[in-house]
């Protein structure tokens, strides 16, 4: 497992502490010319649940892998707060925005795997 996929699923393990809720990870590695390895993307249930879940996933990736986001938006609204780690780029949207930017269906070429699926490969659950 390379770096960008530890980060990306450091990042998974952070927002599903929180109760994130429909977390997938995206492996945009083999989309030509994609800015990115991958996306981890999940939304909450309120400004006060999308900050939480940005939060834990700052704090837990810095403690564990000692990596810090290159930068951070969308804190202050925190209706759709993105963390860029550069190869790795973290989503957490309210509900609603999740639905109308539908990152997901715009990267339809990326493998991505659920949480269940990451949670039997990765976690040993």
């Amino acid at each position: 497992m390379n770096e960008a996929e530890q980060l990306a699923d450091e990042a998974v393990r952070a927002l599903d502490d929180r109760k994130g809720i429909d977390i997938v990870k995206m492996d945009l590695q083999g989309i030509s010319n994609c800015f990115c390895s991958f996306f981890v993307i999940c939304h909450g249930t309120s400004t006060s649940h999308v900050s939480g879940l940005a939060d834990n996933a700052l704090e837990a990736i810095n403690k564990t892998l000692g990596e810090k986001p290159t930068h951070v938006e969308g804190m202050n609204q925190a209706s759709w707060v993105l963390l860029d780690y550069g190869d790795v780029v973290i989503h957490v949207f309210q509900k609603e925005q999740r639905a109308y930017y539908q990152l997901e269906d715009f990267w339809a070429d990326a493998r991505v795997t659920t949480l269940e699926e990451n949670r039997s490969t990765h976690y040993g659950g």
